[in-house]
């Protein structure tokens, strides 16, 4: 039974949170993008990979904890991109609309009185190869079209990386020397087949356990590596890439969130770019990201865990990856409502069963992913690894002001 945003109130919102402990089980969400090609390690079936039909491209996005609508075009379903939770009855209803209903039970009142609402949209994406070199609109350019922003952080977790897949590489803003005329130039190319933009980059190659920060306005053209996401709750973006691995990339994804006025103003789609951070010479020591232990590793081994930050630095969204070792189990506690999907092992959170599934059907549901509110993190979850051989590895994210990550925001 689904429960539509007119049927579902406060005291819906107050039983779910109560029948689960303070935590949601959600369904899996998942996406697909017509200009890419699924990189198939999502572990969706086969068979599924184009669930949504060949006319929309394959399936290589799974959203988590998500309220924000996918921008995939007129074809985008009433609900995509947007997670369901469920409860053991079989009732689901959407968590935007909790959280539009009773937000102050979900992730605080003061966060609600704050930012209105999640404000976060994390994700796995999956790719074959390199997406297009793109950037993401700042609030300045997407506010014009009644859009956020998006910075967007990246983490590469190892449990999905197994396989590198065709390219694991990826293009990050621009050589520096480049001008805005080069730029322009590529613009004027675009329906040449590859327009040239990539002769004025730089491509890094990806680490495994290690992430990236990119802010808006900066161009990068990400890798065939498995990508664990936090992100602003926004879908913008502008492609800068007229071709990529020899399929033709449409001028309308260069200019899906810029004004009609501006479509073939080539000035105004080039001044979209954060420039001096495009061409930063030190482009990777500013926005490479290593894993920070939350306590002395030592001391949380003692306790039967490890527990590292993977994206932090600003003040959007921060992420964490929990490992709880074989046979242990311990308590967790954290200042904010946050998602979270398993990537190894199985166990207990709260009360909730939880395991990560080696194949899924889609529509099917998992037990790889929770909702846990902001009562619920702060007073502590229970977490334990019922194998006596595998560690139980869980990635945490969450959304704007997490007082846990202020200490980590980088000065400017």
């Amino acid at each position: 039974m689904i429960a539509t945003k007119e049927s579902i109130d406060r005291a819906h919102v107050r039983q779910a949170i109560a029948a689960g402990a303070g935590v949601l089980r959600l369904e899996p969400c998942w996406v697909p993008r017509s200009f890419m090609v699924p990189g198939r390690r999502l572990k969706l079936h086969p068979d599924d990979l184009y669930a949504f039909g060949g006319h929309r491209g394959g399936i290589n996005e799974r959203w988590f904890s998500s309220t924000t609508k996918a921008s995939n075009g007129p074809l985008t379903g009433k609900d995509e991109g947007l997670s369901y939770a469920r409860l053991e009855d079989g009732t689901r209803f959407l968590l935007k609309d909790a959280i539009e209903t009773a937000g102050d039970e979900l992730i605080g009142a003061d966060v609600m009185n704050r930012e209105g609402g999640w404000n976060l949209l994390c994700k796995f994406f999956d790719n074959m190869g390199p997406i297009p070199h793109h950037m993401h609109q700042s609030d300045e350019f997407a506010n014009k079209v009644s859009q956020k922003g998006k910075p967007e952080a990246y983490y590469f977790p190892p449990q999905y990386n197994q396989v590198e897949n065709n390219f694991p590489y990826t293009f990050m803003g621009l050589e520096p020397g480049t001008t805005k005329e080069d730029v322009r130039r590529c613009l004027e190319l675009w329906d040449r087949g590859d327009n040239g933009i990539l002769n004025h980059s730089r491509a890094y190659r990806l680490e495994v356990g290690a992430g990236w920060q990119i802010n808006p306005g900066i161009l990068h053209a990400p890798g065939s590596l498995v990508t664990y996401e936090p992100q602003v709750n926004s879908d913008v973006f502008a492609m800068f890439q007229s071709q990529v691995e020899g399929r033709i990339v449409d001028w309308s994804l260069l200019t899906k969130d810029v004004l009609p006025e501006y479509h073939r103003d080539l000035d105004y789609l080039v001044g979209m770019l954060d420039w001096d951070a495009n061409v930063n010479p030190e482009f990777g020591k500013s926005n490479k990201v290593y894993p920070k232990p939350v306590r002395p590793i030592p001391q949380m081994e003692a306790d039967g865990y490890r527990e590292f930050w993977i994206t932090y630095g600003t003040g959007f969204y921060s992420a964490k990856e929990l490992t709880v070792l074989p046979g242990r189990k311990v308590t967790i506690r954290d200042a904010a409502a946050y998602g979270l999907i398993l990537t190894q092992g199985y166990g207990k959170f709260g009360q909730h069963r939880v395991a990560t599934p080696s194949m899924i059907r889609f529509g099917e549901m998992t037990e790889d992913e929770l909702f846990v509110t902001a009562g619920a993190a702060r007073e502590g979850i229970p977490v334990e690894n019922l194998s006596d051989t595998d560690p139980l590895v869980i990635l945490k994210h969450f959304g704007p002001g997490n007082p846990d990550a202020e200490p980590l925001r980088r000065k400017h």
